[in-house]
């Protein structure tokens, strides 16, 4: 990439690319390790994420039983399973929380630290509290921007473990 001559080069896929990169443009991609073990994995690995490392802690398949959370087929944990829900009508319920309590979008964003215009922007639906001004809304309006459980979620929910069916949940189309 940089165009430097050099005896050793490295096969690296840059952006879906195979490309044969020195090693100061090597950081721009993944390196292609050629598995001739016929291990049965991915021939990319990166020193980060590699299947194969024997350091490599967390559910990268495995014979032991106990690694699992749950044991059977566990997809590996993505950073979307910790993030709360932002409600639909987020903007709304900060619009009306803030007229109940009197107070001008200037007023409310002076209170938080922050410009009217973002104000102006989530009350509109524009964009998206960050977790941060999801925190100074919630605290300074008493309210709450996550989706709580939905009524969906409660038919699931019976007190019965294992008494629930397939047939208890669909509606049919008669």
């Amino acid at each position: 990439m940089c165009g430097a001559d050099e005896a050793s080069l490295t096969t690296t896929k840059v952006e879906g690319a195979e490309l044969e990169l020195c090693s100061s443009c090597t950081d721009f991609g993944t390196e292609v390790r050629d598995e001739s073990t016929g291990s049965g994995g991915s021939k990319y690995s990166t020193s980060s994420s590699s299947g194969k490392s024997s350091g490599s802690s967390g559910s990268s398949g495995g014979s032991s039983g106990s690694t699992g959370s749950s044991g059977g087929s566990t997809r590996p944990r993505d950073m979307f399973d910790d993030m709360d829900e932002i409600a639909t009508d987020y903007d709304d319920r900060i619009r009306t929380a803030r007229e109940d309590r009197g107070l001008s979008q200037e007023e409310l964003a002076n209170q938080l630290n922050e410009k009217a215009s973002l104000i102006r922007k989530l009350e509109r639906g524009d964009t998206l509290p960050t977790d941060e001004i999801q925190r100074k809304l919630e605290g300074a309006l008493d309210i709450t921007l996550v989706e709580g459980e939905s009524v969906d979620d409660a038919d699931w929910d019976s007190g019965d473990a294992g008494t629930m069916t397939l047939g208890d949940v669909v509606k049919r189309k008669d």
